[in-house]
């Protein structure tokens, strides 16, 4: 080995250390505050270190909203929340201009919505009408927001962690296809056992309660995404990942029985970049700088999930589809 490819592996070696050594303190500041949902701290985390942006299922009262607010405070970033209502409009959202008075006379100024900071916390977001959610596409794929033909860019890191009820939930609406192809990951929040009802209980219900601290600044948080996308990619690898994606189109060869018979829409390209991009983070969490085929099934589930679209008989009989990405896993091989 020549001192050069040496020096090289130390460098990769200590920068992979330092981006475990990161995360691990921002996710045991993160747990002080949210008990027993360690998978969905690391899908959050995940997401955001991947660019991309999170969606949060389950029935209210988990934490959701906790969890996202300790993530801004732990990386020192802004924070915004917004309350999705079904009256909520578009300029409640990314702001409108408004007539002001000064030195200079009467003109109009942008006033800025609450879609302007760092972390933003798009609260039940399937209670707002389909028009309003919307109005978070521009933002969530550009990272700005246009009014009156005036282009405002969002400053760097932009996260969006968007909590939605179950549909069967009174009051709620689907989101589009669009809008949910946004989204990094969908996770799904279970409720805690008994044994975290009682940590929480004695966090929260006694005479000191625990108050997150800042472990790292949000420049950090860039420099971390620069590091996951030069994690190397072994061709067989990606080639894994391109046939799972695949075998979600009920009309590609790849495709079970399974898809063919519940699927009427796969994922589009924009999961197969989450797949690679939370495969790459999943393995320098583990201190690994590449990617295994096993980082690749672990990442499937909460990438493609809200990707699928079943068609009547699949929706009718209630298939879930992580039983069809479960399916998809076992039924592609490794190697063609």
């Amino acid at each position: 080995m020549t001192n050069a490819s040496a020096a090289t592996r130390v460098d990769v070696e200590s920068n992979v250390a330092a981006f475990t050594a990161d995360l691990r303190r921002l996710r045991e500041e993160i747990a002080t505050m949210i008990v027993g949902q360690d998978a969905i701290v690391e899908g959050v985390v995940t997401c955001m270190l991947g660019g991309g942006h999170a969606l949060l299922e389950g029935v209210p009262g988990l934490g959701k909203t906790m969890l996202v607010r300790t993530m801004a405070e732990c990386i020192h970033a802004t924070f915004s929340r917004i309350q999705f209502t079904p009256d909520l409009m578009p300029a409640d959202i990314v702001g409108t201009n408004v007539i002001v008075e000064d030195a200079r006379g009467k003109h109009f100024e942008f006033q800025r919505g609450p879609i302007f900071a760092n972390i933003v916390l798009a609260d039940e977001i399937n209670r707002a009408t389909p028009k309003t959610q919307s109005a978070l596409l521009e933002a969530m794929s550009e990272g700005s927001v246009t009014v009156a033909k005036q282009t405002h860019a969002l400053e760097k890191p932009f996260f969006v962690l968007a909590t939605q009820n179950p549909l069967e939930m009174e009051g709620t609406y689907p989101l589009p296809e669009a809008q949910l192809d946004r989204f990094f990951f969908k996770l799904v929040v279970d409720f805690p056992s008994g044994a975290d009802l009682h940590t929480i209980l004695d966090r929260t219900t006694a005479e000191a309660v625990p108050a997150p601290q800042a472990v790292m600044e949000k420049a950090r948080v860039l420099e971390l995404r620069e590091l996951v996308r030069k994690v190397p990619l072994a061709r067989a690898v990606q080639d894994y990942a391109v046939r799972v994606l695949q075998a979600t189109h009920p009309e590609t060869p790849e495709a079970p029985a399974i898809s063919k018979k519940y699927l009427r829409y796969g994922a589009s390209p924009r999961g197969l970049q989450a797949i690679i991009l939370a495969s790459k983070i999943r393995a320098l969490l583990q201190g690994r700088y590449a990617v295994a085929i096993d980082d690749i099934r672990a990442v499937a589930a909460p990438a493609l999930r809200h990707r699928l679209i079943l068609n009547f008989e699949g929706e009718a009989e209630g298939v879930r589809a992580d039983a069809i990405i479960a399916e998809i896993l076992k039924s592609t091989k490794e190697t063609v």
